[in-house]
């Protein structure tokens, strides 16, 4: 038997060149390495927007295709819904009933989370009974499957420790070894800033969608920040003063490209105008097999409901089977 991992993405959507290198491709590999779980976590979205859910179907099966479209094989993960896997709720439900409010009240994902809502809502805005009992919710979503590792970044690391720590209590409240403790395992994925020079996200409205168009993708690569001291275009430039433009070179680039943009813009040879223009190109080129298979699935939104359903139901069976073992453990009837 493989070593099984779990990790999620929020419904927020479309997805972006940063969710693409620093989740979906390590994914991809893993894939092939580990029994692997992957859903959409369309309960974590409403913790901040639970008043606005018009596009949440949307956003779920867009999530979706840009798996499928990278690379994430239903034939070998188990793609799922969260909502379409209750007994994740009731789990959530017995994990709450062991975990200190304190460990709750610590979590720097939680913080990080409420202090981005009073930004965007004020100092006085209330944090809801959902979003403060979100880390026991995404340690149910772990442990539902008794996961043996969660693929994370380092700065991620403390999010799991909660959920081993909730394992930890369980299984000596209920003197058992039934719930493994789920180690992080890390990463080493290139991460992409956004086209201000500031980390990538939707709501900044400064990054590159893996669905955009290479028209989209080529126009919004001309507006990336580039060396701001370089004044024309046959000054010498300063490839590690390059804001973006360069940074993306490093991740998209072949060595010889990144070699020749180098020397070339050093010695004034390569205008920021052009490099970009080429950036664009080399981009769209590495995501067009992406995109042609994004493409298809937008096409054919039956292959995908179908994806989402078969892949929660069969989520839902291996659910069943570790609640009832829960379930019998605590002594409910």
């Amino acid at each position: 038997m493989k070593d099984r991992i779990v990790s999620g993405m929020r419904s927020t959507g479309k997805l972006h060149f940063g969710h693409y290198l620093g989740v979906i491709q390590n994914w991809v590999k893993l894939q092939h390495e580990y029994e692997s779980y992957f859903f959409v976590a369309d309960w974590h979205a409403l913790t901040t927007k639970y008043d606005k859910t018009e596009n949440l179907k949307q956003d779920v099966k867009d999530v979706v295709m840009d798996w499928l479209a990278c690379g994430i094989d239903p034939e070998v993960s188990t793609i799922y819904v969260q909502s379409l896997v209750p007994e994740i709720a009731e789990l959530n439900i017995y994990l709450g009933m062991v975990t200190p409010q304190n460990w709750v009240e610590r979590d720097p994902t939680l913080k990080d989370m409420a202090k981005i809502l009073r930004t965007k809502e004020g100092a006085n805005s209330q944090i809801s009974y959902g979003l403060m009992g979100y880390p026991v919710l995404m340690s149910a979503d772990i442990m539902m499957f008794n996961a043996t590792a969660v693929p994370v970044g380092s700065d991620q690391v403390a999010h799991i420790e909660i959920t081993r720590d909730i394992a930890r209590r369980f299984n000596n409240i209920y003197k058992t070894e039934f719930f493994n403790e789920p180690k992080p395992l890390l990463n080493n994925c290139s991460l992409i800033c956004g086209l201000d020079g500031n980390k990538m996200g939707k709501s900044f409205q400064n990054d590159i969608k893996i669905s955009d168009t290479e028209e989209v993708t080529a126009k919004k690569i001309m507006s990336a920040i580039t060396d701001r001291s370089r004044m024309r275009k046959d000054d010498p430039g300063h490839p590690e003063q390059c804001e973006v433009a360069f940074k993306y070179w490093e991740i998209f680039g072949s060595d010889e490209q990144i070699g020749t943009v180098r020397c070339e813009c050093e010695k004034g040879l390569r205008g920021c105008a052009d490099c970009k223009r080429q950036l664009g190109t080399v981009i769209n080129e590495k995501f067009a097999p992406i995109r042609e298979k994004r493409r298809y699935y937008e096409e054919h939104p039956e292959e995908v409901t179908k994806i989402i359903k078969e892949g929660s139901e069969k989520a839902r069976r291996e659910a069943r089977k570790i609640l009832d073992e829960v379930r019998n453990i605590i002594g409910m009837y």
